[in-house]
C-alpha cells in the first residue's frame, strides 16, 4: 500500500513507520520534523493550516494515519486553546485534505483517556459515554476528533479506523512521559515523583506492540471500526516507580498533590482487536522497562562520545 503517516517523525509515529516498512509498504512521512530514518519520503506539513495541508497531502494514498497531536496532558492543561487547534482543527484539516484527494481510509490515533467519561469501570469499544463526566481538555479534544471521523464517513463516505491507545512507552519516548522521566531521574540519583497516591492505573503498552497494532488496523475488517490497543495488564503508577527502583537501585519515591483532571484509569478490553485484527500485546511492563533502560543508556553513552 501507499501510506502517509501524519506525525511520522514523533515517538509513536516513528515506530509505526518502521513496522510499515518492515511489512513492505511504501511510506511518506508528513511532519514538521524530519523522520528518524533517511529511506522514507518526507513532506513538511502544518496541520493547523487547511490549504497547506491539502497541498501536502495531494496525491494517491491508500491510507493516511493521523498521529500528529499535542499528547502531553500537562501541555494540554497549560495550553488548552492550542491543544484544540492541533488535536481538533488539525484532524479536521487532514480529513478534509483526505476527502479532496480521494484517500481510501484514515486511521486516527485516539486514546483510552476517552473512557474517563464511561458509565462503567470495565469498558470496551461499545461502552456508553456520559459527556458531563469530562474532566480534562485532552479528553475533550480526542472525543471531538473521533466525532469528526464519524461525521466525515457519514457525510462524505471517507472511511476511518479509530485506535484508542493505552499509555505508550519505549525507545524514543518523550522525556516527559512517566517511565522515561522515572528512568532519567533514577539514573541521575533523583527521587521519583508520584502525583496523588499512585494507585491510578494504566495499561502501559510497549511502543513496538502498539506499532504492530497500527499495522494490523490496515485490514479491511477495520474500516469504520474502533479498537482499543492496550497493554498486557493494568499497572499502577506506584508499580512503575517500584519497578524502576528494582531495576536501577534504591531510589527515593515521593508523593505530591494530584494533578487536576488526572485520569484514574479503567479496565479496558482488547478482545475486539484480538478477534478481528489477530493482535495482542506481548511485552509486559518489567521487560519493557528493561528494554527502555538499555536503549536510554545506549543514547547516553553515544552522546558522551560526541
Amino acid at each position: 500500500m501507499n501510506i502517509g503517516v501524519v506525525g511520522g517523525s514523533g515517538f509513536i509515529g516513528s515506530h509505526v513507520v518502521d513496522k510499515l516498512i518492515e511489512h513492505g509498504h511504501e511510506v511518506t512521512v508528513f511532519d514538521i520534523m524530519r523522520p528518524h530514518r533517511n529511506d522514507v519520503r518526507h513532506i513538511y506539513i502544518d496541520v493547523t493550516d487547511l490549504s497547506k495541508t491539502c497541498v501536502a497531502l495531494a496525491g494517491a494514498h491508500d491510507v493516511v494515519y493521523i498521529l500528529a497531536a499535542m499528547a502531553d496532558v500537562n501541555d494540554v492543561y497549560k495550553n488548552p486553546v492550542e491543544a484544540g487547534e492541533v488535536n481538533i482543527l488539525g484532524v479536521a484539516n487532514v480529513l478534509e485534505a483526505a476527502r479532496r484527494s480521494g484517500v481510501g481510509r484514515v486511521i486516527l490515533a485516539s486514546t483510552v483517556w476517552v473512557y474517563e467519561i464511561a458509565v462503567t469501570e470495565k469498558v470496551d469499544e461499545e461502552t456508553p459515554f456520559c459527556l458531563s463526566k469530562v474532566k480534562h481538555v485532552y479528553t475533550a479534544t480526542k472525543l471531538a476528533a473521533e466525532l469528526y471521523c464519524h461525521s466525515y464517513q457519514k457525510l462524505y463516505d471517507l472511511n476511518f479506523t479509530i485506535l484508542r491507545y493505552g499509555v505508550p512507552y519505549g525507545p524514543r519516548a518523550r522525556g516527559a512521559t512517566v517511565i522515561a522521566s522515572f528512568v532519567k531521574r533514577a539514573l541521575e540519583g533523583d527521587s521519583l515523583t508520584i502525583f496523588g497516591d499512585g494507585l491510578q492505573y494504566r495499561s502501559f503498552i510497549y511502543v513496538e506492540d502498539l506499532a504492530e497494532g497500527n499495522v494490523a488496523a490496515l485490514k479491511e475488517v477495520a474500516a469504520k471500526q474502533t479498537y482499543n490497543l492496550e497493554g498486557v495488564r493494568p499497572v499502577s503508577v506506584k508499580e512503575i516507580a517500584e519497578t524502576v527502583r528494582k531495576l536501577l537501585g534504591d531510589v527515593a519515591i515521593e508523593y505530591k498533590e494530584a494533578r487536576p483532571g488526572d485520569y484514574s484509569g479503567a479496565i479496558v478490553s482488547i478482545d475486539k482487536a484480538k478477534k478481528e485484527l489477530a493482535w495482542e500485546p506481548k511485552v509486559d511492563i518489567e521487560e519493557g522497562v528493561k528494554r527502555y533502560i538499555e536503549w536510554y543508556k545506549g543514547i547516553i553513552k553515544t552522546r558522551s562520545k560526541l
